[in-house]
């Protein structure tokens, strides 16, 4: 399945190949981008925390607050769309553990969850093949009003809505 990449000005990078996952019972290789289970992160930190093409992929149950030294790029699994823990995880690793590298959306992503996922701290999302692209990149601008603060750092609705009645008071 291809990677698209939110880019900051607007828009979706064009699909790129994605680093594999690394299943939880395979042998991690010696060299080459690959995003590794948690378990094995673990397990191999003192090794892999060094290699700059290794990731870690988190699992709907994983704590991200046991990474400890944080990977360039996290993932975080959808087994199912409808299993939102992956949200959560993804908001405790942009807010509370400071993690400024890229956060992948991998598993079960749909186009009417890709706003949402975005305003949780995810900068890249696996498609599934044959994915309206256009229609991805769109439904990240659907909204242009937002209501509460997100990892997205917008503005909500009622901080502009003070600003403006003062702007207009003066």
């Amino acid at each position: 399945m291809p990677l698209v990449r939110q880019i900051p000005s607007g828009g979706l990078s064009a699909p790129t190949t994605d680093w594999p996952l690394l299943a939880e019972d395979a042998a991690i290789p010696a060299s080459g981008p690959v995003l590794v289970p948690l378990a094995a992160w673990l397990a191999e930190a003192d090794t892999l925390k060094s290699r700059p093409d290794t990731g870690v992929w988190l699992a709907a149950g994983d704590d991200p607050a046991a990474l400890g030294t944080l990977p360039p790029v996290v993932a975080i699994r959808f087994a199912a769309f409808t299993d939102g823990r992956g949200y959560s995880q993804a908001r405790m690793l942009r807010d509370r553990l400071g993690f400024t590298g890229e956060l992948r959306a991998v598993g079960d992503v749909l186009i009417d969850q890709v706003r949402f996922l975005a305003r949780s701290g995810f900068d890249a999302f696996q498609v599934a093949g044959g994915t309206d692209l256009a229609r991805f990149a769109a439904a990240l601008d659907h909204f242009s009003v937002v209501y509460q603060t997100a990892a997205d750092r917008l503005t909500p609705a009622a901080v502009l809505r003070h600003a403006s009645q003062r702007s207009a008071a003066e």
